[in-house]
Order: C-alpha cells, then sequence, then structure tokens
C-alpha cells in the first residue's frame, strides 16, 4: 500500500494515512481510513481507480458521509473522497451545472438566491449532490430526480459518459448509478424561475419543520429504514413500542422512531445490533422486514 500511496503523491493527489472516519461521517462512528485520498480532477479518479484495481485494493466514494455506518475496523482499502474539493458550480439562467461534491443544502440555498425554485427540499439534507443522486434524495414530496437534467459519470474502469435523467432510471432511495457502482461526477438540474419571497418562506417552513420532527441534536446517518410500501418506518417502529429503545451507545430516537442516533459514543457494532433488534420486533409484530436505508461499509468494503 505504501508504494502505491507514493505514487499518488508523485502526481500531486492528496493522500493521508489511518485518518479516524469518525471525522468523515455525520454518525460519528468509524475506525481508520487505510487511506483517504482527495483527487483534484478527472484523471486523477482514473488514476486512483486503475492502480488500485490492477492491485486489488478496495476504493470506496465518500462525499459527506451523511447516510453511511462505517465499521468499528475501518476500511482498509482507500476512501475516495468528492467534496470540497469537488465542488465548483454555475448557474446559467434555470440551469445549473455542478461537480458532486457541492453540499446539497449549499446548492439549495445558492439557487435561492437566484429565484429558482425546484430544490427547496434539499435544504436540510446534508449529504453532497453526488451522493444524493446515487441514491435519489428527497424529503417534503420533493426528489432529486425531479430536477436531474443530465448526470457525468465514470464507471469502475475509468470510463466516462453522459446520461440524460431519465436515463438515470431513478427510484425511491436508488438509481442506476446505485445499482452499476458508477461514480458521479457532474450533474446539470434543471429548475423554474419562482418567486423569491415565496422560495424562502418555503425554504423556511421546511427547515422549522425539520428541527421540530428531527432528532438532529444527535449524530445519525439521517433515516435509518427505507420506507415500507403503504407504510412508514417511524410509525412501525415506534408502534411495536420501541421509540427511545437503547442499546449501549446507540438509541432509536425519542422524538422520531425513524432515526437510530448515537447518544453516547456509539459503536457500529451498538448501532447494528439495535438496528437488528428493531427489525425483528416489526417483523414479528406486522410481518413486516425493515429494510435499511443506512449504508454499512466493513473494513473491506460494503456489507
Amino acid at each position: 500500500m505504501t508504494e502505491i500511496l507514493d505514487f499518488f503523491r508523485e502526481h500531486n493527489i492528496s493522500v493521508s494515512e489511518f485518518e479516524s472516519l469518525k471525522e468523515h461521517c455525520t454518525f460519528g462512528i468509524g475506525g481508520a481510513a487505510r487511506a483517504i485520498v482527495k483527487p483534484h480532477c478527472e484523471e486523477d479518479i482514473a488514476l486512483v481507480l486503475a492502480s488500485c484495481r490492477q492491485r486489488e485494493i478496495p476504493v470506496f466514494i465518500l462525499g459527506n458521509g451523511s447516510n453511511i455506518l462505517f465499521s468499528d475496523e475501518g476500511f482498509s482499502g482507500i476512501i475516495l473522497t468528492l467534496k470540497d474539493n469537488w465542488s465548483d458550480f454555475t448557474i446559467d439562467g434555470c440551469l445549473v451545472t455542478a461537480k458532486s461534491g457541492v453540499s446539497l443544502a449549499t446548492l439549495a440555498r445558492k439557487t435561492a438566491m437566484r429565484s429558482l425554485t425546484g430544490m427547496e427540499f434539499a435544504t436540510g439534507i446534508p449529504g453532497t449532490l453526488g451522493g444524493g443522486v446515487i441514491m435519489n434524495a428527497g424529503a417534503y414530496d420533493g426528489e432529486l430526480a425531479q430536477i436531474v437534467r443530465s448526470v457525468r459519470v465514470m464507471d469502475r474502469q475509468g470510463r466516462i459518459f453522459a446520461l440524460k435523467g431519465e436515463e438515470m432510471e431513478f427510484g425511491y432511495r436508488t438509481s442506476r448509478a446505485q445499482r452499476e457502482f458508477l461514480i458521479i461526477l457532474e450533474v446539470v438540474l434543471e429548475l423554474q424561475q419562482g418567486d423569491y419571497e415565496q422560495i424562502w418562506s418555503r425554504i423556511d417552513e421546511l427547515t422549522i419543520r425539520r428541527w421540530m420532527r428531527q432528532p438532529l441534536e444527535f449524530p445519525s446517518a439521517g433515516s435509518t429504514f427505507k420506507r415500507p410500501p403503504g407504510h412508514f418506518a417511524g410509525k412501525l417502529i415506534e408502534d411495536a413500542g420501541l421509540k427511545g429503545l437503547r442499546f449501549r451507545g446507540a438509541m432509536v430516537s425519542s422524538k422520531h422512531s425513524g432515526f437510530v442516533v448515537n447518544v453516547d459514543g456509539a459503536s457500529a457494532s451498538d448501532v447494528r445490533t439495535l438496528i437488528r433488534i428493531v427489525q425483528k420486533r416489526v417483523f414479528d409484530e406486522y410481518g413486516i422486514l425493515l429494510q435499511p436505508e443506512v449504508r454499512m461499509i466493513g473494513a473491506t468494503g460494503e456489507t
């Protein structure tokens, strides 16, 4: 591993070793990454992918880490991060062209300043645009599928191509990019001209609702479970009597049962155990198996 990291440094790619992943996810949980690499151009990304593929070194693409639970053992491969180093964007009329590392909340507010409507729902989503596109992030009756016009992607062999919005095959918390392990490089969003005051009124309304209903006072990965067809995960969990249930440092939020939160130095093992308890209880009560929305990343790859 040392040899390949030195090779990246020779190509002016930023590398840090044995860095705690707690600082790279909103859950505040996880061991150390063997290496975190920050590319500065598409050639850097392709070089990292090719080098790691040749040596069979696992690579995980990370944005803001807002939907991630890292293993307590960390990640033995390379974390390739697309965040502040990959966050440029331009606004031309109603079209927004943005690199995937830009914050969704930042983009929502910047477009609102231009009286563009369509991104109000995203002001409270803590992830990056790329991560949001991968999972078709949404809230309050809005989702990225509604505004994505095209996406520039790279596959794991380093090939770059563009996909139209309809070619992304968006679904509930999924997309073609997720299923095919594509890396989001750049996204074109199509918004609409709107009324400045109405846009900001909607943003303020959603911000208040989020603070009132979600446990933002504790670290979490957002909604822990996907919404089962015809039901709400949080209501099923609450009705099963699990609201406030705690396992060591992890707890089912007493504010919103759809969230598992880190209340006291929780480990990934604590969270996984609590998730299994919730799944079993809800299945026993209602015959519904809740599927985790949070991505669980193990020591050598996704689990």
